[in-house]
């Protein structure tokens, strides 16, 4: 393991993941554990990179991890990645990466061994599956899926650390854009805005979030566009930086001019979401947490119906992933699952055109609001 520089955490901090990891497979008697999704390769190697071609890490109970990649891809690993150059076996790429996956495993005496796959993959298509397990006949198959999510769930001191960060530049951007918006500034302009903002105050490059006219109940996922804003207006933020790759998120809904009906509107919701926040500790179900929330805004008949969730995980998005949120833990009326110390989570409410979230850590007495901006209607 020779490889100490550009890494987001210490050699100690993967190693401790990868016990954790192979804890997991004792329990489910794996011998060789395939990981192909993007977020587990960042988080097990540190080394991430989209699925052009397909790539995978094999982690076996004992012995070194291999990496499976393309030849092009070498100096980005040896770069970013706690392994040693030697862990990695590198392909062509006129050459099948199944097959390349499979002479891997034969290779290593492995090809009679209880092989864990995630059977939710996004990179494990059926047509894959059938392919690997027809070059490995001797091999038995196992479920991992939903184990990977689970053990990220709970945030390390330095996985906090960039989340603290991601979310002060959520804040400081939110100052930027009310100084440089009003009436006929348009959300792209404001996008633009938030994105020069995130990279000039430290952040990694991506999506600077939602931007949108709000309207109703179901404006959360809206159009940007380059319409003018007029007096009236309501726009709807949703700032999404990121720094190593952890994602902090805020909402906050801002005017241009005055709305009193909708200032109303907004400290109900800020209250309630006050109350939900009270609520939120180690030990806590979800449910419980959830009802906080829906169950009051249902009650005052700011909105027919709530169907949506009202809190996700947060943490690592790599840029190639698909998965533009983690729900691995959401709050619903039947999420069954208790909080626990060092969880992050984007917590939000909504109605009547206004919505509101924060970037939430878990602590051992209650909560840390991450996020930090005024909680009311903004003026734009």
């Amino acid at each position: 393991m020779s490889n100490t520089h550009n890494l987001p955490f210490t050699t100690g901090e993967y190693e401790l993941r990868l016990q954790r990891v192979r804890q997991a497979m004792r329990e489910r008697q794996i011998d060789v554990l395939l990981v192909d999704q993007t977020e587990f390769l960042a988080y097990l190697t540190g080394y991430s990179i989209s699925e052009n071609m397909y790539r995978a890490c094999l982690v076996p109970l004992d012995g070194e991890v291999v990496l499976v990649l393309r030849a092009v891809d070498l100096g980005p690993f040896a770069e970013t990645s706690w392994l040693d150059a030697s862990q990695a076996v590198a392909f062509a790429d006129w050459e099948d990466p199944v097959h390349v996956i499979a002479e891997t495993v034969k290779a290593r005496g492995w090809a009679s061994k209880r092989i864990g796959i995630d059977e939710d993959s996004y990179c494990m298509p059926l047509r894959r599956f059938k392919k690997l397990k027809t070059a490995l006949p001797d091999a038995t198959f196992v479920d991992f899926s939903g184990v990977l999510e689970v053990l990220r769930s709970r945030k390390s001191l330095k996985e906090i650390e960039y989340l603290r960060r991601a979310s002060q530049i959520a804040d400081e951007t939110v100052g930027d854009i009310l100084e440089s918006s009003g009436e006929g500034t348009s959300a792209r302009d404001v996008a633009a805005t938030a994105h020069t903002s995130f990279i000039a105050r430290g952040a990694d490059t991506g999506r600077p979030g939602i931007f949108n006219l709000s309207e109703g109940d179901n404006f959360l996922h809206g159009v940007m566009t380059g319409k003018p804003l007029c007096k009236g207006d309501v726009l709807h933020m949703e700032l999404l930086p990121m720094v190593c790759g952890y994602s902090a998120r805020l909402m906050r809904p801002a005017v241009v001019g005055r709305d009193d009906a909708r200032s109303a509107v907004a400290q109900q919701l800020v209250d309630i979401q006050d109350h939900q926040f009270a609520q939120m500790k180690p030990g806590a179900c979800a449910r419980n947490i959830d009802a906080t929330v829906r169950s009051p805004i249902l009650e005052a008949g700011l909105r027919p119906k709530y169907l949506n969730i009202t809190g996700y995980s947060l943490g690592h998005y790599p840029l190639s992933t698909p998965r533009t949120s983690d729900f691995t833990r959401i709050f619903l009326p039947n999420s069954d699952w208790v909080l626990e110390e060092g969880m992050v989570f984007h917590m939000y409410v909504s109605a009547a055109g206004v919505a509101f979230s924060e970037t939430v850590l878990v602590t051992q007495t209650g909560v840390d609001l991450l996020t930090k901006s005024p909680r009311k209607l903004l003026t734009l």
